[in-house]
């Protein structure tokens, strides 16, 4: 049952007397004194784990259990935790309007032009791909320091002229909607329960991540080892990320692939497996910047290191191809109808390749890049070393 900051006065006549007639309630403490007066059973205010919370309230059956959630419950929120214990037939949803609701009333946003991201838990990283000039993103935050904090990482990025409006208590008697530019932003003694809506502007020299494939190469910290922009870009795609996979990047680098293919879509996953530490401590660094700081680095040497990982929807081999076992170890870890995909630049790891496509199938494929270079006082296109890039799909 979705309840909001007007409390009993916002619930409708039916979930008043559901939660009258409950034998126990179950809420963060919030929730349960906003509910106070309704309750006639047994409280349970949630216990942390909150796993410990969904077998309390499997043991109850068959007695009628009330739930409180802020809003709607399935936004994001304990109505989906509880969905997966609960057959659907055995619990009733009642939705209350969302914060996001209530926000984007409040400030007249289209929902569809409004990218949303919870910051409970989550770095600030996690804002850097939603920051696309000209549009509008809607945080919900961990306290009421985020504002604040999210301020500075605006200005830190080169946004600083973008409008933040602090949304407090949406929908209660203390509702307070305020704004300020992320410059000089200073809006004190924020509540605790707030939102931040941002209308981006970039500055001339912020940090925008493309949408596209192929990041520049600058926006990488490396050391020479990074799959270049074209390589990259041709890769992502034979690689072709689908919501939700997880890739092995094994020889990760600089880390540039892992981060492009975590870039496409916000529950992909992956795991960037480099034995230097300097250039795995380097892949973390990357993986912050470019907004993707749920990136798993494992340093450690392949193939030994890939026993203990989850099974892959999709594997790079950026490097060790040629190593005994590698390309076997990668091939049987693959989930049916999973990618392997390896480039190389070094006859012995073409030579792998080609045993590779003779045994497992797929396609072999020269890449080659020209950029324009000086020569003397006149131009010239100068090659890059040629890349032959495996690419099969298990059955």
């Amino acid at each position: 049952m979705g309840i909001g900051e007007d409390g009993p006065d916002g619930l409708s006549s039916p979930a008043r007397l559901l939660l009258g007639q409950a034998r126990l309630v179950v809420g963060g403490a919030r929730h349960l004194a906003l509910a106070d007066r309704l309750i006639q059973g047994e409280r349970m205010a949630w216990p942390s784990p909150m796993a410990g919370g969904v077998a309390a309230i499997l043991a109850r059956r068959p007695a009628p259990v009330v739930v409180l959630a802020s809003g709607d419950p399935f936004f994001d929120g304990v109505g989906v935790m509880l969905a997966a214990a609960v057959p659907l037939g055995e619990f009733l949803s009642i939705p209350a309007a969302s914060s996001v609701s209530l926000a984007l009333s409040r400030l007249g946003w289209s929902m569809r032009r409004t990218a949303n991201i919870s910051l409970c838990g989550r770095p600030l990283a996690a804002l850097a791909p939603l920051l696309q000039p000209g549009r509008n993103v809607l945080a919900f935050s961990a306290d009421a320091t985020t504002p604040a904090a999210v301020a500075g990482y605006l200005c830190e990025r080169g946004f600083g002229a973008s409008r933040l409006h602090v949304l407090e208590a949406l929908g209660g008697p203390r509702e307070r909607v305020r704004t300020a530019l992320a410059a000089g932003f200073d809006l004190a003694e924020c509540h605790p329960l707030n939102l931040v809506a941002i209308e981006v502007v970039a500055g001339p020299d912020a940090q925008v991540i493309p949408l596209s494939t192929g990041l520049p190469d600058d926006m990488f910290e490396h050391d020479g080892q990074i799959t270049k922009r074209e390589i990259r870009a041709v890769t992502l795609s034979a690689l072709a990320p689908r919501a939700g996979e997880i890739l092995w990047d094994v020889g990760c680098g600089s880390g540039s692939i892992a981060i492009e293919w975590m870039l496409r879509h916000p529950e992909n996953m992956a795991y960037g497996v480099e034995s230097d530490p300097a250039r795995a401590a380097r892949i973390a660094r990357n993986a912050v910047m470019l907004g993707v700081p749920g990136l798993r680095v494992v340093e450690g040497r392949a193939p030994e290191v890939l026993a203990d990982l989850p099974p892959p929807d999709a594997v790079f081999l950026g490097g060790g191809a040629h190593l005994p076992g590698m390309i076997e170890t990668c091939w049987h870890a693959l989930r049916p109808g999973g990618r392997l995909l390896a480039n190389a630049v070094v006859i012995e790891t073409e030579a792998a390749l080609f045993a590779a496509v003779q045994k497992y199938g797929g396609t072999l494929t020269r890449l080659s890049v020209e950029r324009l270079d000086n020569i003397g006082t006149l131009h010239g296109f100068r090659p890059g070393m040629t890349v032959t890039q495996w690419a099969a799909v298990k059955a």
